[in-house]
């Protein structure tokens, strides 16, 4: 295929580069995440030779997600009877053990632990 000539389609107008866009009085979309790029990086480090389907990619992040809001809801509700303002790893921790049934809560908090102590490490 050959190269396309260059245009000036799709760029903004030179008058309005580098502004932030304009916001509209209610018309805040939330953020969709998704974990679909961290899921394939964990397969492909266990099993580099098993793939994962579309379908079975988007029940992986709908259940990460969900996991997310459950901790973090959780997290928020031990930080206002706290009467804190802020969600530490204490709070996270908390809620880790609250949802997450026996061996699998003890998992979690290793690894969550582990990554803190690397994260913390690094921003020295």
């Amino acid at each position: 295929m050959a190269p396309k000539p260059a245009s000036t389609a799709g760029k903004a107008p030179a008058s309005t580069a580098g502004k932030a866009p304009a916001k509209t009085e209610g018309s805040k979309a939330a953020k969709k995440t998704s974990a679909k790029s961290a899921g394939a990086d964990v397969l492909r480090q266990v099993h580099p030779d098993t793939g994962i389907s579309n379908k079975a990619m988007a029940i992986l992040n709908s259940f990460v997600n969900d996991i997310f809001e459950r901790i973090a809801t959780e997290a928020s509700k031990l930080a206002t009877y706290s009467k804190k303002s802020t969600i530490s790893s204490r709070e996270i921790q908390t809620s880790v053990r609250l949802i997450l049934p026996g061996e699998l809560a003890k998992h979690a908090i290793s690894e969550g632990t582990k990554s803190v102590t690397k994260f913390s490490a690094g921003a020295k």
